[in-house]
């Protein structure tokens, strides 16, 4: 899996999404201490409000960042946003009042939800080969884990030496190392700009995501993933220190498991796709995490939580890396930032649903019924993925143009019946998936 790193562009960039995941950890864990520090027992208030205001502007900018990127190139568009980052990563130590928090962490998160799908973008273009793009999302979702775990104990180690906010220098140099690395290589240049209005572009990618069977499937499987994970989430200190009176160091335990097991799945997901479809292993991750919820409702000790947490965790890695594939594979690549952008807001809107689902109903409902709802909830979002993905996931699909004119240049593989195939991607031709492919 690490033999991709060779490639030396690679290397850079996936060193420069390691940092900067590494400073907006730290950055995570800085907002908790200065969130006490404005308004003590009311922080909870505060970091509620900013994790909102974190994921709408993930929803509306993504799409409409997009949109307007194509006309910058990609490096200097990728350096200037991890600069904005890393100005309002320090300037956060010097707010007084609640509402500036909100507005800084408003413009990083906007830089953020702009950065990251044109970044998760430009990898396919980098690593051309398919066993190669693979690695490469393997990689990715091992950085994630990896920063879920390491920005804890960095910041704990941090906080012994200097105050919390030093820890928003720490972000600091994060975002700036990353900036550094993107200036030192070379990337792909945008393909020529084809004129569209700025509402086109914007709507474009949830456009073909919505009409591309495979996409619609992994909207669903994205559900799953924020059904399951959210209880995690936000439902493990409860658990753990509200229901077994255990110490932090055992929430963080439980947490490394979780993401022990989505750091294992995703080590293997490489030797796993040779020979298994996207499909296939995306659904056996979807079931994992589905059956195993319910079972929380009896999980009455730690000890049993624990290999729980590394199931969701196996399932959520199975889900959530072939990803970055089934987006490759559905367009053509001048659509490829715009289709990564939808699913970048997509995504965070099934997150949206998620997390106060599972806080409020774990606090009305109590636990057990949280873990059993949400449960039966991934179950029909996995079956939805079903019935939207077909098992005969087809690339070159032959189809009828009775709307072209024969001497279109389109029009030149025909046969004598009128049907031709090549790769199928919605685009501006292909306005709809052909019906008759969807029968499985």
């Amino acid at each position: 899996m690490f033999s991709v790193l060779e490639n030396r562009t690679y290397r850079h960039l996936f060193l420069a999404q390691v940092v900067a995941l590494l400073g907006t950890g730290l950055a995570t864990v800085a907002l908790g201490f200065l969130a006490f520090d404005l308004s003590g027992g009311n922080a909870g208030e505060i970091l509620g409000t900013a994790l909102a205001i974190k994921m709408v502007a993930y929803i509306l900018v993504a799409p409409i960042a997009s949109a307007v990127a194509i006309n910058f190139p990609r490096r200097k568009l990728l350096v200037t946003l991890d600069l904005i980052r890393a100005v309002v990563a320090l300037a956060l130590p010097f707010v007084t009042q609640a509402w500036q928090v909100y507005v800084l962490i408003f413009v990083l998160q906007s830089a953020s939800a702009a950065f990251t799908p044109i970044f998760q973008a430009t990898i396919p273009d980098i690593l051309p080969e398919e066993k190669d793009y693979i690695k490469a999302l393997s990689l990715s979702r091992l950085a994630y884990d990896l920063e879920s775990v390491a920005s804890p104990m960095i910041a704990a180690a941090l906080i012994t030496v200097v105050s919390f906010h030093g820890i928003f220098v720490g972000t600091t140099i994060g975002f700036i190392a990353s900036a550094a690395l993107i200036v030192s290589v070379i990337l792909p240049k945008n393909l020529p700009l084809i004129q569209r209005s700025i509402y086109e572009r914007t709507t474009r990618g949830i456009r073909i995501y919505l009409l591309t069977p495979r996409l619609r499937g992994l909207l669903a499987l994205n559900l799953v993933a924020a059904f399951a994970s959210a209880m995690v989430i936000i439902n493990t200190v409860v658990l753990v220190q509200g229901q077994f009176r255990l110490s932090q160091t055992f929430t963080a335990i439980a947490f490394a498991v979780y993401g022990a097991g989505s750091m294992l799945s995703a080590v293997l997901i490489p030797r796993l796709l040779i020979n298994k479809t996207d499909r296939s292993v995306m659904l056996t991750g979807a079931w994992m995490m589905s059956l195993c919820l319910p079972f929380g409702a009896f999980a009455d000790q730690y000890n049993l939580m624990l290999p729980m947490w590394f199931v969701l965790g196996v399932g959520y890695s199975l889900m959530q890396t072939p990803s970055g594939r089934l987006l490759r594979r559905s367009s053509h690549d001048e659509d490829r930032p715009s289709l990564f952008a939808a699913q970048f807001a997509l995504s965070h809107s099934c997150w949206l649903i998620a997390y106060p689902m599972a806080g409020w109903l774990g606090s009305g409902a109590g636990l057990p019924m949280t873990f059993i709802t949400m449960g039966v909830l991934a179950g029909v979002a996995t079956l939805a993925s079903i019935l939207f993905w077909p098992r005969q996931d087809l690339e070159v699909i032959p189809h009828q143009h009775t709307e072209l004119a024969s001497d279109d240049p389109h029009m030149q593989l025909v046969n004598a019946s009128g049907v031709h195939e090549h790769l199928y991607f919605i685009d501006d031709i292909h306005s709809e998936w052909p019906k008759e492919i969807q029968k499985f």
